[in-house]
């Protein structure tokens, strides 16, 4: 009789958790079940901002109540495009997660009103798609590159009671600290007579000139933006579809330094405040010193440093295997409270 019972247990236990995967792969690809048009996970979110209400690109990946991990990209103004590399690992470890386009990005409303351009009101805006995707502080994690991470940053402050879990990728908490270290490490890396041509250009506001982006690229991006020999795809076409004047208006005409409205950005000392678990990523080819990067994981917290040693400012492509296992690791810690 014990065996019977113990016979019936294990199937209806098996027969639950099929139940359970064949209700979740319908809805993969879905933000609610039963939607009448499959849209492959797309959905334009409505934002209310101070001068109207617009529309912002989002795509779902994934069906998982526990992890809801929302990707922001850098720029500002670029697109979702050069972090779909996320989409093979988060994937594989059955994370739900949500590309998406901020207000003014190429797939989203490009509205022309320039006092949008505020890290206050992209703060808003990254709270309204959270309440879209129903996520909480039981499972809502944000992970933000660059200018994503200086907005990733600035959301924890104001709602990190809305957060499981913080990811901070190739981004200082100071921009004068970051407009410094590309003065007096980074430039100084470059051949004498490259950095004052460049220097040359700058000193006119001559940005436009083709000149300009043919040093960098070489000199400049192709040793500390991503170092693979060829760029991936997603990554050119999110340079191709960059918004330019948004661009230019906070971080300044290139990765070379910062001189926009994000140039006195700086929240170093108020790292402290944040109490959820927060990881920093750091490499070592970085525009970025990777050593403020570590000594930002001490700041917070509940801090962990992930160093990157063969990556860049976009280690995700260039020391991709250290930055994805990184990733998924303290995600993974986090959700599991073994962090």
């Amino acid at each position: 009789m014990r065996s019977i019972l113990f016979l019936l247990t294990i199937l209806l236990f098996a027969s639950c958790k099929n139940e359970s995967k064949s209700d979740a792969l319908p809805n993969y690809f879905t933000y609610k079940p039963n939607e009448s048009i499959e849209t492959a996970g797309v959905k334009m979110i409505p934002i209310k901002t101070p001068v109207g209400e617009f529309k912002v690109w989002t795509k779902r990946f994934g069906n998982n109540p526990k992890i809801k991990v929302l990707l922001l990209h850098g720029g500002p103004a670029m697109t979702h495009e050069y972090m779909e590399c996320f989409e093979t690992f988060f994937q594989r470890e059955g994370f739900e997660f949500y590309e998406y386009d901020q207000l003014g990005s190429y797939y989203s409303d490009q509205p022309k009103d320039s006092t949008l351009w505020t890290t206050e009101r992209f703060v808003e805006e990254v709270e309204q798609v959270r309440k879209a995707i129903n996520a909480d502080h039981t499972n809502f994690y944000v992970l933000g590159n660059s200018w994503g991470g200086i907005l990733a940053m600035e959301y924890a402050l104001k709602y990190q009671k809305n957060l499981k879990g913080l990811l901070i990728s190739n981004m200082m908490a100071s921009a004068p600290e970051y407009g410094k270290y590309a003065d007096e490490v980074l430039a100084k890396q470059m051949k004498p007579e490259v950095l004052a041509e460049v220097r040359a250009l700058e000193a006119k506001k001559d940005f436009a000139n083709p000149r300009y982006m043919e040093l960098l690229i070489p000199n400049f991006y192709q040793e500390h933006l991503c170092r693979l020999k060829e760029w991936p795809d997603g990554l050119n076409r999110a340079i191709k579809h960059t918004n330019g004047a948004i661009y230019t208006i906070m971080q300044g005409p290139s990765e070379f330094g910062i001189s926009g409205r994000l140039a006195k950005w700086d929240i170093k000392n108020r790292l402290h405040e944040l109490t959820i678990p927060t990881l920093m990523i750091g490499a070592k080819y970085d525009t970025m010193d990777p050593k403020v990067m570590e000594e930002q994981s001490k700041l917070v917290q509940k801090g962990r440093y992930l160093y990157c040693p063969n990556g860049s400012h976009l280690a995700m492509w260039d020391d991709q295997q250290v930055f994805m296992k990184g990733v998924t690791q303290f995600i993974t810690d986090v959700d599991t409270n073994k962090f």
